[in-house]
């Protein structure tokens, strides 16, 4: 066999038995602050989203010029655009401040007395009290800068 049909080995794909047992570092990692960030943490829906609303907008010109009454279908992509930029979490050292299209909220810590991971990654706070307040934008995947915001309120599990 010639060097040709040898397959090349990079120094990422050779391993010793002491990197065997090493996780791999070109995956894509976790991320587990150490400590918490210097301000508040801001979930929010992705801006991009923004985009098919425009494009919804774009291709619905025909339609809603087509016969009268019918322009209030921009209705809906108005309502979803003012969503968008409204919805979010904002988490602080001190309290958890949740704000919907219509109505926001701040709860602090020492009123929460646990999280509820609910369907599609979602994520709730349960109140002292048996409230649960949903978290909107916050989803599984941001627990460690939840936790690391938290000050220590609640620890994110670990698989250690």
């Amino acid at each position: 066999m010639s060097s040709a049909d040898e397959p090349e080995t990079t120094p990422e794909q050779s391993s010793t038995p002491e990197q065997a047992g090493s996780p791999r570092q070109d995956g894509p990692e976790q991320v587990r602050p150490e400590r918490p960030p210097a301000g508040p943490v801001v979930f929010q829906p992705s801006r991009l989203t923004l985009l098919g609303i425009v494009a919804f907008c774009v291709f619905a010109i025909p339609f809603a010029f087509g016969a009268p009454w019918f322009w209030l279908v921009y209705l809906l992509p108005v309502a979803a655009a003012a969503w968008i930029v409204r919805t979010r979490t904002t988490v602080g050292p001190d309290s958890v401040t949740v704000r919907r299209l219509l109505a926001g909220r701040r709860v602090r810590w020492d009123e929460i007395s646990s999280l509820r991971l609910g369907k599609k990654s979602r994520v709730s706070a349960v109140l002292t009290d048996g409230e649960e307040l949903p978290l909107p934008a916050v989803r599984v995947r941001d627990l460690p800068v939840l936790a690391a915001v938290s000050g220590g309120r609640f620890t994110f599990p670990t698989d250690e």
